[in-house]
């Protein structure tokens, strides 16, 4: 069976516009979240939210690229142009660009749990208030697929470019078939993640009504605290997170250097409610994942959580790895980006997907903050501020509404 390993990382998010400046805030434990500037919040009960800082679109794409595309593509191509960068498969910031050969047969696949819905609230607000016309491309920069269509065009890709959406499983379910397809033979090279760019009036809006945002509106970089018995629901946050995977062989024939290996892949459906989450739902897809990656529960080092900071949420998460772990639960390590990065929704995954790799290739597992009081139904072994800790296999987690949970086991890559 082929192998496949993750030779490439792009990042956009509420701490940094790199994956590099990223990692540094989240190993130095800081919070992405403040009050909202994008809009004016007067009135929705959550007033706070991860917001990208100082992105600019135009270091990355034309300005009618700009005009004519949603911001979740914006996200997402600039976090696809970089990872490509990373895995030195070309350069395409300058007008000269410069790109490998193997592009042209790669994967594109990218997942969205909202798409372009800000221009959506934007465009129908200009057309019942200002009464101006709907854009011709409206239609286009809003789909879920313009994402994965828009970076192949850029790209000059010619494999298959996927849009998937599955709620907040979107970006890890993306990676897993993106490494299933490679593992198959249909490509060698894929460029998958997840995008979203929800800070809008109509997102909050609904969130909000739903009860899954955090209201801790007057102190925002304290709002988002997985497994804390005062959690009170999850700070929406905006961004991107692409990865490059690669077949093993195909990698090593061009030289790449390689974050870690993608051992396997699972997902599962809770069958159960359209918010709710279900424990037993969720332990199908890691024990799925595991299974796949043929990892036994006791090689497990680490675990980067879907946990959200909402009650019901990381309770479910926690039994569910009760349920798969056993009593190595209170061994494994397990810690939450989301306390620091919010919840990107579809993006969320692929980020944290790879902030596990790089922990991975470190050494270093990235801390959880805001955790001031241990719920009793999360008793985990949580890590609480950064550790040097020699990681052969992590499993990442991902959880959306509709109970659909996706899961994917990286481990340290063995020449």
């Amino acid at each position: 069976m082929k192998r496949v390993v993750i030779t490439g990382i792009g990042a956009v998010t509420p701490l940094g516009n790199n994956i590099e400046a990223t990692w540094k805030d989240l190993t130095n434990k800081r919070s992405g979240m403040a009050q909202i500037t994008k809009f004016d919040p007067s009135g929705l009960p959550s007033r706070i939210a991860g917001e990208l800082k100082k992105f600019n679109p135009e270091d990355y794409l034309s300005k009618k690229d700009i005009l004519r595309l949603d911001p979740f593509i914006h996200y997402a191509a600039a976090a696809a142009l970089m990872a490509c960068e990373d895995a030195k498969l070309g350069s395409f910031k300058s007008s000269s660009v410069t790109r490998h050969s193997s592009l042209d047969s790669a994967g594109v696949i990218i997942g969205s749990s909202r798409g372009g819905i800000s221009s959506m609230e934007k465009a129908m607000e200009n057309n019942m208030l200002n009464k101006k016309p709907f854009s011709a491309y409206l239609m286009s920069s809003s789909t879920i697929n313009m994402a994965a269509s828009y970076i192949s065009m850029r790209l000059g890709t010619k494999g298959p470019a996927l849009g998937i959406t599955t709620a907040c499983a979107s970006g890890t379910n993306a990676i897993g078939e993106a490494f299933r397809m490679i593992r198959s033979g249909e490509t060698n090279i894929a460029v998958s993640g997840g995008t979203d760019s929800p800070i809008c009036r109509l997102a909050l809006g609904g969130y909000g009504a739903s009860g899954s945002l955090s209201e801790r509106n007057d102190d925002p970089e304290k709002a988002s605290r997985p497994f804390d018995k005062d959690r009170d629901g999850f700070v929406i946050s905006e961004g991107a997170g692409i990865l490059i995977l690669e077949e093993l062989n195909h990698a090593l024939h061009r030289g790449a250097m390689m974050y870690a290996e993608v051992g396997g892949y699972g997902t599962s459906s809770d069958a159960f409610h359209q918010t709710k989450p279900d424990s037993t739902g969720e332990s199908v897809a890691i024990i799925k994942a595991l299974h796949d990656a043929n990892v036994l529960a006791e090689e497990v080092d680490y675990i980067n959580a879907h946990a959200t900071s909402t009650p019901l949420g990381d309770s479910e998460e926690a039994k569910a790895i009760k349920k798969v772990f056993g009593k190595r639960s209170n061994d494994i390590h397990v810690s939450s980006c989301k306390s620091m990065l919010g919840h990107m929704l579809g993006a969320a995954g692929a980020v944290e997907a790879a902030v596990t790799a790089i922990s991975i290739n470190k050494g270093i597992i990235t801390p959880t903050i805001n955790l001031e009081i241990s719920d009793p139904q999360c008793d985990l072994n949580i890590v609480t501020s950064p550790i040097n800790k020699n990681i052969h296999v992590a499993v990442s987690n991902s959880f959306g509404f509709g109970g659909v949970n996706a899961v994917i086991v990286l481990r340290k890559f063995e020449g």
